[in-house]
C-alpha cells in the first residue's frame, strides 16, 4: 500500500545524504517533496501540513547542522515524526478483568467489520484466551451466515440470536458466553453504506446494554479520506477507544492509515494484511514508519517466524544439519514454513533494503515458484528424496514431467537445495559456542531469524 509514498521517500533522503551539509534551501526543498509525497499518499492536508511544519523546524535547528551527517538526522527526524503521527506507542487491547471480557465491533458496511471481527477472536485465542463471536448484524442476513462459516472454519462458537433486536441478541451472547464458560465475547455490529442517525442509536443502545471493556472501529484503509471521516463521526457519537485498519495489504494510497489518528484521536490497535484468518497484527507505529521509510520491520519477521516454529521440529533439522543428513524432505519442510510466515513476498517487505535490490520488487514476487518448488520434490520418490545423487538424468525427465516443468526447472531446484545443505553446512562447522538452535536455510540461501 505504501510502495509509492516509500519511493518518493527515499528518493528524497538520497538527495539529503548525498550532501556533506545541508542548507535552508536543501531542507525547503526535501520538504515540498515530503508534502507532495503525502498530499499525493491521500493523507489529510491539514495533517500534512503540520507534520511537514514540525520536521522543518527540527531540520533547520542545530541537531541537524551540528551534525556529522545532516542527511541521516532529517531521516532520523522524520522516522520520529512519522511515528508519532501513527500513533507513537503500541495500543493494546485491555480488559476490565471481569469474566467474560467483550469487545465490540462497529463501522461502515463493506468495511470488513465480520472478518475483522473472526480474526480478532483468532488472534485472541492464540493469546490463550477462550472466545465466542455474536452476530449482531440482523439486517444482512448473510453477514450472520458469513461469520458462522468463519466460526465453523476457525472452531470458535458463533451466537446468532432469534428475532431481530440487535441488543438483545448481545445480551444473550453475553449470557450464553458465561454459559459456555468463554472468556472473551467479540460482537459484530450493522453497518450501513453511510453514516446514519439509526446505526448510531443502536450502536450506542448495544454498547450501552453490554458495557464492552473496548470499542474498535473497523475502517477500510483503500477508501481514503471517507473512512477517516466515518472514523471522525463515530468518535463523536460512540467514543470507540481504537481502530482496526482492514486491506492494509491493498494496493490504494493509504492515507487513511496516516490520518486516523491525528485526526480522531484514535490510536490504530490492529491491521488486516491479507485475506487468510491469520492476517490481522497488532500495530506498531515505529514499525509501520520504518517500513514506510524503507527500513524494513525486522521485529515483525522474527516474530512471525517464531509465532510459525515447531521448536520439536527445529531441533531435529538441526540435528540433520549437524549430521549431513539433510535431505529434500526438509527442503519441502521450509518451504511451507514460507509459507505459513505470510510468502516470500510479504517476507521480502519487512527485510531492510529489500525494496533497493536492483531487479526487485516485492510486490511482483511470483509466489507460485514456490508451489512449483514444492510439485517438483513431491514428484520424486521416497528414496530420491532421501539421497540426492541418485537423480540421474532419466529420473530428471521423469520428475519434470510429473511436476509439469522442464527439465531446466529440475535442475535449477536441485542447485538450490545443494547451495542451501551447503550453507548449512559451514554454518553448523563455523557456528561455535554462539550457534542459535533452530537457525536453518531458506531456499535459495536466505537465512530464516530463529
Amino acid at each position: 500500500m505504501f510502495q509509492n509514498l516509500t519511493e518518493r521517500l527515499q528518493a528524497v533522503f538520497s538527495n539529503l545524504t548525498g550532501k556533506g551539509r545541508l542548507s535552508d534551501a536543501d531542507v525547503d526543498a526535501a520538504m515540498r517533496e515530503i508534502r507532495m509525497a503525502l498530499l499525493e499518499a491521500d493523507v489529510n492536508f491539514k495533517v500534512v501540513k503540520e507534520f511537514v511544519a514540525r520536521v522543518r523546524e527540527r531540520a533547520v535547528g542545530a541537531e541537524v547542522h551540528s551534525s556529522l551527517t545532516p542527511g541521516q538526522a532529517v531521516i532520523r527526524i522524520v522516522d520520529e515524526e512519522l511515528t508519532a503521527l501513527l500513533g507513537g506507542t503500541d495500543a493494546r487491547l485491555v480488559f476490565s478483568g471481569r469474566i467474560p471480557g467483550v469487545v465490540m465491533l462497529v463501522g461502515l458496511q463493506g468495511s470488513g467489520k465480520t472478518t475483522a471481527s473472526a480474526k480478532l477472536a483468532n488472534l485472541l485465542r492464540k493469546q490463550g484466551k477462550r472466545p465466542m463471536l455474536v452476530a449482531c448484524d440482523v439486517y444482512r442476513p448473510a453477514a450472520i451466515d458469513q461469520l458462522e462459516a468463519l466460526g465453523r472454519e476457525l472452531d470458535i462458537p458463533v451466537h446468532r440470536g432469534e428475532g431481530t433486536d440487535a441488543v438483545a441478541i448481545a445480551k444473550a451472547g453475553v449470557r450464553a458466553a458465561i454459559d459456555s464458560l468463554r472468556d472473551v465475547v467479540v460482537i459484530d455490529t450493522a453497518g450501513r453504506l453511510h453514516v446514519d442517525e439509526e446505526m448510531m442509536d443502536e450502536v450506542a443502545r448495544i454498547k450501552e446494554a453490554v458495557r464492552p471493556d473496548q470499542v474498535l472501529m473497523v475502517i477500510d484503509a483503500m477508501t481514503g479520506q471517507d473512512a477517516v471521516n466515518a472514523a471522525t463521526a463515530f468518535a463523536e457519537r460512540v467514543d470507540f477507544d481504537a481502530v482496526i485498519v482492514t486491506k492494509l495489504d491493498g494496493d490504494a494510497r493509504g492515507g487513511a492509515a496516516l490520518s486516523v489518528k491525528s485526526v480522531t484521536g484514535k490510536p490504530i490497535m490492529y491491521a488486516g494484511v491479507g485475506e487468510k484468518l491469520d492476517a490481522l497484527e497488532q500495530f506498531h507505529p515505529d514499525r509501520m514508519a520504518r517500513r514506510i521509510l524503507g527500513m524494513g520491520d525486522m521485529m515483525t519477521l522474527i516474530e512471525k517466524a517464531v509465532e510459525t516454529a515447531d521448536a520439536e521440529a527445529a531441533a531435529e533439522m538441526e540435528e540433520r544439519v549437524r549430521t549431513a543428513t539433510f535431505t529434500f524432505d526438509d527442503f519441502l519442510q521450509q518451504l511451507q514454513q514460507v509459507k505459513k510466515m505470510g510468502g516470500l513476498g510479504s517476507m521480502l517487505k519487512m527485510m531492510p533494503g529489500a525494496g533497493q535490490m536492483k531487479g526487485l520488487d516485492t510486490e511482483d514476487v511470483d509466489e507460485r515458484q514456490l508451489d512449483r518448488v514444492a510439485a517438483i520434490i513431491q514428484s520424486m520418490t521416497a528414496e530420491e528424496r532421501a539421497n540426492p545423487r541418485l537423480l540421474n538424468g532419466s529420473r530428471r525427465e521423469r520428475i519434470a514431467r510429473g511436476a509439469g516443468v522442464t527439465v531446466f526447472d529440475v535442475n535449477q531446484v536441485i542447485k538450490q537445495f545443494e547451495q542451501a545443505r551447503k550453507l548449512m553446512k559451514q554454518f553448523s562447522k563455523g557456528g561455535g559456542k554462539g550457534r542459535r538452535k533452530g537457525r536453518f536455510g531458506l531456499p535459495g540461501g536466505m537465512q530464516s531469524p530463529f
